[in-house]
Parts: C-alpha cells; sequence; structure tokens
C-alpha cells in the first residue's frame, strides 16, 4: 500500500505541476525560446514524440509531463505520442507462457526505423548507447554549436554520463535526473565522539567510521551504516555497492565464469562482515523498526509513531545511502516533530556517496531517465532540435526546479529546498557508473537464461553470512556451478534449466540433463 501511495503521490504531484507549468508559460519567458510565437499564418507541422512505454491512460500524463508547454507556445506544431511498447496490447492478449515477451530494444529500434519514424525519443540511459553504437541517433553537437546553445550550466555529472554513453559526444539531453547522497546523523557522531564523514571518501573510510558509531543491542542497537532505507538482500547490496568496480561474472562469450578472484573475494568478505558485525541492520532489524515513541504518563499504551520503520528518521542508523527524494520525508519528520514533543528530529546533512580507490570521482547513483534524442531517420529534425532546446532551458529548469523528487540538469537552479540548509552538491558531484559494456547486453538478449546464473549466488550468500560457508568456498561454488549452467546455456539458449529447491532464492540443476 505505501508503494502505491508513493506513486500515486509522485504522479499527482507531477501532474498538478505539469498544470501549473503550462498556465505559468503564458507569463513567462519562455516565449523566448519559442520560434513558433507569432506564426499564426504558418503551416501547421507534426511533431512525433517517442516513449518506450505508454498506453491510452498513460499519454495524457506525458503529454502534461513534456510536451504540453511546448504546444502552448507554439500553436502550429501538433504533437503525436507513440510508444515502442503499449501495454493496452498486452493487457488485452490471451496469456500464452511459450510465446516470448517482446524485446523492448526491438520494439524501440522499430519504432525509429519504422514507415513514420519518431523525430524525438525520450529514453534512459540503459538504451542511449546502444542506439548509438547502432547508428540510430543524430548528434547533438554540430546544433547546440550552431545554435549557441548554452550547455556550460548543465551539471557536470550529466554530461560526462551522457558522453560516456555517446562516445565522448552529446547524442542526447535531459532536463532533470535523479540522484542519491550519503545521508549522515549528526548527534550520533557526536555522541560517539567521533568526525562526522565528508564529501570524496572512500568505501573503506566510511566503513571505519560505521564501526566507530555502531553501538547497542536489540532495539536499542544504533547501526553504522545502511546501502538504503528499506535494507533487502545482502547480496544485491554487494551488487549496488561493487557497480563502480564493473566487476564480471564470466567472460565476454559467456563461456566461462570469473567470480573466484581476489576481487569478487573482498566484496564479498566486506559485505558479509558488515552484516555479520550488525554494522548493517538485516531485513529483520528493519522490520522492527524504530518502535514505539515512547508510553504515555501513568499509561502504557506506546504512542503512534507513523515513522515506526524508518531506522534513520528514528535515530538508529548513523549513515545512510538515499535518494534526493528523501529530503521530502525529512522534512514531514521535522515538521511531525514541531507538533509532537514525544518525537525528537534528526539533525541530518548529506555527503557524496563513498567511492573506491579503483574508480576515484565514481558515484554510481544517477540516473538519466528523460533523455531527449533526435532519431537518425527524422522527418522533422529541425522541430525535434527546438523541443529539445525548449525542454532543456533556462526558463524551464527554473519551473522544473520546484520539485523535490527530481533534480534539475541546470546547476543555476540547484539549491535546497525552501527553509533547508544541506550540502545539495553531494547529489551530483560525482560521475555516474558508465554504461554497461554493449558486448554483456548483446549477451543478455542472445542468451536470455544468462540472468539465471546471478541467482545461484543469492543462496549461497546468505550461507557465508549464517557462517555455514567461508566466502572462499561460497566463490568457488558459483564458480563450478556457473560454469555448468554456461555449457547448457551455450548448447540450447533459450532451453529450459530444471528448477531444484534451494534456500534463500532460485537455483538451477545444471547436471540434471546431459
Amino acid at each position: 500500500m505505501e508503494k502505491k501511495a508513493k506513486r500515486f503521490r509522485g504522479k499527482w504531484i507531477m501532474r498538478t505541476s505539469a498544470v501549473a507549468v503550462s498556465a505559468g508559460l503564458l507569463m513567462t519567458a519562455l516565449s523566448a525560446c519559442s520560434k513558433g510565437d507569432g506564426d499564426d499564418g504558418a503551416e501547421r507541422r507534426v511533431l512525433r514524440i517517442g516513449f518506450m512505454y505508454s498506453n491510452s491512460d498513460n499519454e495524457q500524463y506525458l503529454r502534461q509531463q513534456f510536451t504540453d508547454g511546448y504546444e502552448l507556445t507554439h500553436p502550429n506544431i501538433d504533437i503525436e505520442i507513440a510508444a515502442a511498447i503499449n501495454y493496452d496490447d498486452q493487457r488485452f492478449e490471451e496469456p500464452d507462457p511459450s510465446k516470448p515477451q517482446p524485446d523492448p530494444y526491438e520494439k524501440l529500434k522499430e519504432m525509429i526505423n519504422g514507415k513514420n519514424p519518431v523525430d524525438v525519443v525520450v529514453l534512459e540511459s540503459a538504451y542511449l548507447k546502444r542506439l548509438v553504437e547502432d547508428n540510430m541517433l543524430k548528434q547533438l553537437d554540430p546544433l547546440i554549436q550552431e545554435s549557441e546553445f548554452d550547455i556550460e550550466d548543465f551539471v557536470p555529472t550529466v554530461i560526462d554520463g551522457i558522453k560516456d554513453a555517446g562516445g565522448g559526444s552529446i547524442y542526447a539531453l535531459t532536463p532533470t535526473f535523479s540522484a542519491s547522497a550519503l545521508y549522515y546523523n549528526k548527534k550520533l557522531f557526536a555522541e560517539a565522539g567521533v568526525a562526522p564523514p565528508t564529501d570524496d571518501m572512500t568505501w573503506a573510510d566510511v566503513f571505519t567510521k560505521a564501526k566507530q558509531v555502531a553501538k547497542g543491542e536489540g532495539q536499542e542497537r544504533k547501526f553504522g551504516f545502511s546501502f538504503n532505507r528499506w535494507s533487502g538482500d545482502p547480496f544485491w547490496d554487494s551488487q549496488t555497492y561493487a557497480a563502480p568496480l564493473q566487476l564480471k561474472m564470466f567472460d565476454n562469450k559467456a563461456e566461462k565464469m570469473t567470480v573466484d578472484t581476489p576481487q569478487w573475494r573482498k566484496v564479498w568478505n566486506e559485505i558479509a562482515g558488515l552484516y555479520q558485525e550488525k554494522i548493517v541492520p538485516s531485513q529483520e532489524d528493519m522490520n522492527v523498526g524504530g518502535g514505539p515513541i515512547k508510553k504515555e504518563a501513568a499509561s502504557d499504551t506506546p504512542v503512534f509513531n507513523p515513522f515506526q520503520g524508518d531506522l534513520f528518521i528514528n535515530g538508529r542508523i548513523a549513515m545512510m545511502i538515499g535518494g534526493y527524494d528523501y529530503v521530502n520525508e525529512l522534512e514531514r519528520a521535522k515538521n511531525y516533530s514541531a507538533k509532537n514533543a514525544n518525537f525528537p528530529t534528526v539533525d541530518w546533512d548529506v555527503v557524496t556517496i563513498p567511492t573506491f580507490e579503483e574508480a576515484p570521482g565514481i558515484g554510481g547513483n544517477i540516473w538519466l531517465s528523460n533523455l531527449m534524442a533526435i532519431t537518425a531517420n527524422a522527418q522533422n529534425s529541425e522541430d525535434a532540435w527546438d523541443f529539445i532546446q525548449f525542454n532543456n532551458s533556462k526558463e524551464w529548469a527554473k519551473l522544473k526546479s520546484r520539485s523535490t523528487y527530481e533534480m534539475v540538469s541546470r546547476k543555476s537552479f540547484l539549491k535546497p529546498k525552501d527553509g533547508m540548509n544541506y550540502n545539495i552538491a553531494a547529489f551530483y558531484k560525482l560521475k555516474p557508473v558508465p554504461p554497461q559494456d554493449i558486448t554483456l547486453e548483446k549477451l543478455y538478449r542472445e542468451k536470455p537464461n544468462l540472468y539465471q546464473v546471478q541467482q545461484i549466488a543469492q543462496p549461497l550468500f546468505q550461507e557465508v553470512l549464517q557462517k555455514k560457508k567461508s566466502v572462499d568456498e561460497a566463490l568457488k561454488e558459483w564458480q563450478t556451478k556457473g560454469d555448468a549452467m554456461l555449457q547448457k546455456i551455450k548448447e540450447n539458449p533459450n532451453g529450459p534449466l530444471d528448477p531444484i529447491g534451494g534456500g534463500g532464492g532460485v537455483a538451477y540443476d545444471v547436471y540434471s540433463k546431459g
């Protein structure tokens, strides 16, 4: 229910903001970005905008979020919305387990290369590199230079992420991005006599501080660190943690495992140790939460705690990785504390996510989800570029900066939420993790069963946490079982793998046939 509520709140806020923005455009300087103003007698033109997913219900939201403002100031442009995958098509299809699911990337290419190709495509960073590699997008650098379009004001990490995906060139721009930082509780560090974290710290330094601050038992336990607000699977925490190192599970042919290595052993030992020493809260700790605030005087009735499931707000986690939107929750907690003397507020700030010495300056928690690119087959590339300039303009960024769910890409409009004071630069100072190797992406497309190789590791990692296996033993077993599975996948890329029971996750019997 809480997740549904979050989605509803997010969509309601974004849709309400979009309506307000559209009305405000009539009185703003956005008209300066518009070449359509005053051209009432000009010929009408069509601009086709493509998205990865949509349906009839979602189109209104996409228009409010991305196109209504442009149409309002460009009366001679008609916007058509297209989707690579239409949810309605799948909704009304009769279920057929034997029928393969559509490949999103293939559908994306069809939308771009079809008889009526889209002019602009709005996509996530995961697809940008592949489209560039396949020569399906128009390079924007010449247009930026010719139009004297200001990108110097863009957050460097956003431009760096775009260039990494484009082989050093710019093939898309995004007006917003999502990011995370390391939140920390000032009081817990002061009580422990430990200096609080700072920007540009390494993981080793942060883990050292986490161990120095952690103390107590049971519901009084103060944890030094958490990888996220809700905890989860320790194995996936290890994957998130190691993402900047870009460790590979198998070689570029998907024929040989590569996990029985010093690098993998170091990652598993570090993460397992944090859980075993209770430096990081387990899922069980998270479920217990902060507990009731305290009992009323002369009563056994606990006081209601609306933030019971949040260990950071309840003062039980010293450092935690969280998204920019978590600022909203912290503000709510502060406002609640002002009304309820029984609920103490948390004194917090943020610093950059820790980095590895092997990958300096790379944080990994930057998400570019609204990248706007011109397709190579665009029939209206002139208006397509004008649309991208409009949505990435300073005037538009000023309006978008009201949101506290995403950050605007123009740094001149990035500032702490009204009435708050925190290190906002921590969210965008580091570079994102480079895009996934195009070779690896191709392997996963050609051999859909490859994802199951990773599933072998989850129960093995759990056995390490329970001290039933050493890290060396677990990784050797993953290596051996993974090699056997890769051989089966090589022989039959789409063939079934026999499931077998296994604690902590799904394992597959790679020895039962052949």
